[in-house]
């Protein structure tokens, strides 16, 4: 047993050694307290401050994104409108082109009608006067083959004839009259 009093108790406390690390140990808190953590804590503070002005800056910059979104559309829409109003002057204009043009063919067409109408008019005028004219001469020739004299007098070949007209004339009205 003598042996086990002869080591040093483990348990027991070297109060030198004690105070003089707890001096040292007070020492590096003071210099780590004073020095240290506010240092870090000013480092952690810009980091939190750039981090804040990060978020700020990237909701500042995605609220400007929105609003010029939103010109944009606002824009587009304006363009849209415009387009069909453009759209709609375009067609207006083409159908009051179109009405134009048809006023206009319509109007060249009764023209056109017209004219051929007095073409056909001047023209059965002309075979009339030109029918009349060969219908007396026949007729004067019959009458002189039929009488046996010539109607050399111009005024014996135009009552003939214009009386041979009327009779022609009367036959004809007589036989549409009947027709009908």
């Amino acid at each position: 047993m003598l042996e086990l009093a002869a080591e040093p108790n483990i348990l027991r406390i070297d109060w030198v050694k004690f105070t003089f690390g707890a001096i040292a140990l007070a020492v590096v808190y003071f210099f780590v307290v004073r020095k240290s953590v506010p240092k870090v804590m000013k480092v952690l503070d810009e980091r939190h401050d750039a981090i804040e002005g990060g978020i700020e800056r990237a909701k500042r910059a995605e609220a400007e994104a929105e609003e010029i979104r939103q010109q944009y559309r606002e824009k587009l829409e304006e363009s849209h409108r415009e387009y069909a109003q453009e759209l709609e002057k375009a067609k207006e204009q083409r159908a009051a082109i179109i009405a134009e043009a048809r006023e206009e063919a319509q109007a060249e067409a009764q023209r056109i009608i017209e004219s051929a109408k007095a073409q056909i008019e001047a023209d059965r005028q002309q075979a009339f006067v030109q029918l009349r004219g060969e219908i007396g001469a026949l007729s004067t020739e019959l009458a002189s083959r039929i009488v046996g004299e010539t109607l050399s007098d111009d005024a014996a070949q135009t009552r003939v004839v214009d009386r041979f007209l009327e009779e022609l004339d009367q036959d004809e009205s007589a036989k549409q009259a009947g027709v009908r």
